[in-house]
């Protein structure tokens, strides 16, 4: 268990410093209009976690221990991005013939995340106004 959350927290910590420099960068080449450094980065970090999955899962063909399959899939991919794990079991759940369960995944994350996103918006803003803060 406590090589399990240090694996997790220095992955995690990669992770993070990664999509940090990423949106640096496109900061510092004035791309700003669109966020192209966070679709990039779900993009990317995606990509990767679909490409670990496979190469580390049961018919993989690296064998590694569990805490570097932690580091690089949970830390580093879940640091960079939660959407990689989202696409990864949207995959699985299609892999496995699940459909509906994919489909109803991909609808619920883009209606409820926005929702919410929304509504945490809504209630910052609510909270600007407050006098005294």
């Amino acid at each position: 268990m406590f090589l399990n959350s240090v694996a997790v927290a220095a992955g995690g910590a990669v992770g993070s410093l990664a999509r940090f420099w990423l949106a640096e960068l496109f900061a510092a080449l004035g791309v700003v209009a669109f966020p192209w450094a966070t679709l990039v980065a779900n993009v990317s970090g995606s990509l990767l976690i679909g490409l670990i999955a496979a190469l580390t899962g049961p018919d993989g063909r690296l064998l590694v221990a569990p805490e570097l399959r932690l580091f690089w899939m949970v830390g580093i991919c879940g640091g960079y991005t939660t959407f990689s794990s989202f696409s990864l079991q949207t995959l699985t759940l299609a892999q496995g013939g699940d459909w509906a369960r994919a489909g109803l995944n991909v609808g619920l994350s883009l209606v409820l995340c926005l929702a919410a996103v929304t509504l945490g918006y809504m209630i910052g803003a609510w909270l600007n106004r407050l006098p005294g803060t």
